[in-house]
């Protein structure tokens, strides 16, 4: 069997995941990480990886079907992202909801000239849950969708607060409000602002001398991350954060409900649910399943950027078209 050969671009703890996601699938393997670090100081866990620069992976064209970008969606990603899909076929989870459109944008050009495949958004929200999100809709168009992320550490917003000047370390928990959940569940179908359906809590570690106030500022006003919240900002010290907060859980609801009916008398609900010990753990297993739709679409001729909702269920699952409708249909 020829294996889909990865190359993870980042090794925190998504790009660590990956790693882990990788040898769980036996039609995979890892070629190698590349970083902005000191290659020597990266040690992967797989025995036999090479470490490389960024640099090097444009001599590696050749030698790696699938790069699964695991950089920061605030500033990492929107660089590094249409700089390697005028390379490689990629993988990402992008997810700054709000700009997606112009990130895919810049993506599908730069893959379309590469002939490349480039599956964008692809983590479990966006990800997943639009996958969820687009079902709940097209199957019941008379009705309203919900989404509810939480409680858990969100990694996205964890990485924009480490960005900003001054912050040492921090971690930011995305929490729904209860009241919204259960008026959705006993269907009031309410018209709820992103205000009204969360709050985020934020445990920051202040470099020594930093200016605690404008930061706090900072991160209330953020675009795209905390100004439409309530917010809430605690400075504690390394050994709270190290002690009070290990982990990096989440998970979070999408609620559907729907009309059918010749008066729209019967309601349905739709529910899906995810629960999380490891975000970078689940999201890295849904960038893998992506990285081999991404593979097997580009072999068959496609190019340009997709998203999770372009892409059919089969591309995803190592087993062939005969084993899934004899074990799954």
């Amino acid at each position: 069997m020829n294996k889909i050969r990865i190359g993870i671009v980042g090794y925190g703890n998504l790009g660590k995941s990956v790693e882990l996601g990788i040898r769980q699938n036996e039609d995979m393997e890892l070629v190698g990480v590349f970083t902005r670090r000191d290659p020597s100081s990266i040690k992967t866990v797989t025995p036999g990886v090479n470490v490389f620069t960024m640099d090097e992976s444009k001599q590696m064209t050749e030698q790696i079907d699938v790069m699964v970008l695991c950089g920061g969606s605030m500033s990492d990603m929107p660089v590094q992202g249409p700089e390697f899909a005028s390379l490689f076929n990629t993988v990402d989870g992008y997810d700054t909801h709000a700009r997606i459109p112009e990130y895919f944008a810049a993506m599908d050009k730069n893959a379309l000239e590469s002939q490349k495949v480039c599956i964008i958004a692809s983590g479990w929200d966006p990800g997943m849950f639009s996958i969820n999100r687009l079902y709940a809709e097209a199957i019941l168009p008379a009705g309203d969708t919900y989404t509810f992320w939480g409680k858990g550490i969100s990694q996205g917003h964890s990485d924009a607060l480490r960005r900003i000047k001054g912050v040492k370390d921090a971690k930011q928990y995305t929490i729904p409000k209860d009241q919204a959940i259960n008026a959705v569940r006993r269907g009031e179908m309410p018209e709820l602002s992103t205000r009204e359906k969360h709050w985020r809590e934020c445990f920051v570690v202040l470099e020594e001398g930093a200016d605690k106030e404008r930061i706090k500022q900072e991160i209330k006003t953020m675009p795209n991350y905390f100004a439409d919240y309530d917010t809430e900002v605690h400075f504690i010290t390394e050994e709270e954060l190290i002690k009070d907060h290990p982990g990096l859980p989440h998970g979070g609801l999408v609620i559907h409900h729907g009309r059918t009916g010749l008066d729209e008398k019967h309601h349905h609900v739709i529910e899906y649910r995810l629960a999380l010990d490891s975000n970078p753990d689940f999201t890295a297993n849904v960038l893998v399943a992506f990285a081999r739709a991404a593979y097997r679409l580009n072999r068959e001729g496609v190019s340009g950027a997709k998203t999770v909702v372009d892409i059919a269920p089969a591309y995803l699952s190592s087993k062939s078209a005969e084993e899934l409708r004899r074990s799954l249909i």
